[in-house]
């Protein structure tokens, strides 16, 4: 049986929280922040909790870890 991978990109955006949960970080953070109220940016830190539809996508692109 091949070993299973994870995928790499994956890790670095989603994480599986204690109750199997998939967590995203915000988007809309990175460039063009000079003109985005304080609020707004506070808003988009931290993670969320991903759509229900992506969680079986996200258990399998992170299967390997």
């Amino acid at each position: 049986m091949p070993t299973v991978k994870t995928k790499k990109s994956a890790t670095k955006r989603i994480k599986m929280s204690a109750t199997g949960k998939v967590l995203r970080t915000h988007g809309g953070k990175s460039h063009l922040n000079g003109y985005k109220p304080r609020a707004r940016k506070r808003h988009l830190r931290g993670m969320t909790v991903a759509d229900k539809t992506f969680q079986k996508t996200a258990a399998l692109m992170l299967q390997g870890n």
